[in-house]
């Protein structure tokens, strides 16, 4: 795109060109100048829009973090349909896609980009700590339908399931898994409590 051309929406913009660079060269390669290279404009742009790159960064994490709390609302949706572990392996995949891993990534390495989404009142680390808190919601749901045994803990299988996810997504080569092998993982880890069949209410 001419770098004179005005944007209708020149921050979308930015943030699909830097999930483009997230998927293409890792979050090593995520860079002011990469970005505007990408998004095809002058490097000015980002800075008219943003007070610097962290603050950026900040924006486009939470972008990420919104899209973790939409899908944590179909999530509760699903509450009694399908199958517990087929329900949490999507969300997983939903989740942890090429950006939002690349994201993740940013936050364990730049400590302003971390303590201002930590000024968000998000405990432990961001990104993986919503994935954590939309699990553990939709586990304790499915526990109170008795989809899940009752001595099941949603923290402590959430926890499980996001680091697992987060290594699973997360291999050598950038290589994502099928949904075969993600759906086998979380049933691994919910073996001792998931109940195949809910109970009879009648």
């Amino acid at each position: 795109m001419p770098t004179g051309v005005a944007l209708h929406d020149a921050r979308g913009h930015l943030f699909a060109a830097a999930e483009r660079v997230l998927e293409r060269d890792g979050p090593h390669g995520l860079t002011s100048r990469a970005v505007t290279a990408e998004a095809g404009v002058a490097k000015g742009v980002l800075h008219r829009h943003f007070a610097d790159f962290d603050d950026f960064l900040v924006e486009f994490a939470r972008r990420r973090i919104a899209r973790i709390e939409a899908r944590a609302a179909a999530l509760r949706d699903a509450v009694g349909t399908g199958s517990v572990s087929g329900n949490v392996a999507a969300a997983l995949a939903d989740v942890f896609d090429p950006a939002t891993l690349g994201v993740l990534a940013l936050t364990m390495t730049r400590d302003e980009l971390r303590a201002r989404l930590r000024g968000d009142a998000t405990r432990g680390l961001p990104i993986a700590s919503h994935a954590v808190a939309m699990i553990a919601a939709y586990l304790g749901a499915e526990r109170d339908r008795g989809r899940l045994t009752p001595d099941a803990d949603p923290e402590a299988l959430a926890l499980s399931i996001v680091g697992t996810g987060h290594l699973l997504f997360a291999g050598e080569l950038g290589a994502r898994p099928d949904a075969d092998a993600v759906t086998e993982v979380v049933q691994s880890l919910l073996i001792a409590v998931e109940r195949q069949a809910p109970p009879d209410n009648r």
